[in-house]
């Protein structure tokens, strides 16, 4: 893997290229062996840290789960305390689809997935659409020996809750994600929502939270009712007609987006659906990465 943006003084020159202007006298530090590796400063953006390169000088190499971390990690906490920050990860092919009959994961790719498990890591809870988790068979987030001293000194859990987005609650409660978790799975509904269906979720042993007075959920409502159990560091994985309501409400604070080097033709969703918003909702980059033709960005609003 490789960072293509932002780009410092130490990015490491390609192969019979010309090396990086750093200002300094040759052999005063210009050629140390060394790349800027991935770290986080004090609103969670990347910034660099030396770490030596493998045999093979400026070749590519597999980041370790700690660079990615600090490469991904949420900001840090205000005067006031942590704020809730809501950030999606989707993945899109080069023509826009964002799954291929019906699932993401014939678009994805090995360092997809390790950013996936990465991003789940830092995370206290996962949001995802009732629609994905029937079509992508979710189950129970589980422990990582990797991230186990992460999550503890950052005051977490073994593992991120899993908060499941539901309307209706049509949902199967026999599932392994409600019966089986070893966080307790949230179900986020509205005031509306069939007694009996309520009734069948806890049951199941999950948590329902009511974030809208209807039968639907208030995204805004929904962040706060989270933020107000502890969770802060929110993640969500769509599907694209939860992002899209995420969007509209002006909720979502950053997108981790994988544009997958595939093509796929076809009618098949992009990473958002729903109705347009008015204006459209500018977010600036925060990082790029590259690997195997993989793009990974970094977006935050502006």
């Amino acid at each position: 893997m490789r960072r293509l943006f932002p780009v410092t003084d130490q990015t490491v020159a390609e192969p019979g290229g010309p090396a990086p202007d750093t200002g300094e006298a040759p052999g005063a530090g210009a050629d140390t062996g060394a790349r800027r590796a991935p770290g986080a400063g004090a609103d969670g953006a990347p910034v660099g840290g030396p770490v030596a390169l493998p045999a093979g000088g400026a070749a590519d190499r597999e980041w370790t789960l700690e660079e990615l971390a600090a490469a991904y990690a949420y900001p840090e906490p205000g005067p006031g305390g942590r704020e809730p920050w809501l950030r999606a990860n989707m993945v899109s092919t080069l023509d826009g689809a964002a799954q291929h009959e019906g699932r993401s994961q014939p678009i994805s790719g090995a360092a997809d997935m390790r950013i996936f498990g990465t991003l789940r890591g830092l995370a206290d809870v996962v949001i995802v659409g009732a629609e994905t988790v029937r079509q992508e068979g979710y189950r129970p987030a589980r422990e990582r020996e990797a991230f186990a001293g992460l999550r503890k000194a950052a005051g977490q859990g073994p593992a991120p809750a899993i908060a499941v987005v539901s309307a209706s609650l049509e949902l199967d409660f026999s599932w392994p994600l409600f019966t089986s978790p070893l966080v307790p799975t949230l179900v986020l509904t509205g005031a509306a929502a069939a007694p009996d269906r309520v009734a069948a979720a806890e049951k199941a042993g999950a948590r329902v939270v009511i974030a809208g007075d209807g039968m639907g959920v208030d995204p805004a409502r929904a962040v706060r009712a989270l933020a107000d159990l502890g969770m802060t560091r929110l993640l969500t994985e769509g599907g694209p007609r939860l992002l899209g309501q995420l969007i509209a409400a002006g909720v979502l604070d950053e997108l981790c987006l994988t544009v997958s080097p595939m093509l796929t033709a076809g009618d098949a969703q992009r990473i958002a659906g729903g109705p347009s918003v008015t204006v459209p909702r500018r977010f600036s980059l925060v990082s790029l990465l590259e690997e195997e033709g993989f793009l990974f960005g970094r977006y935050r609003r502006t």
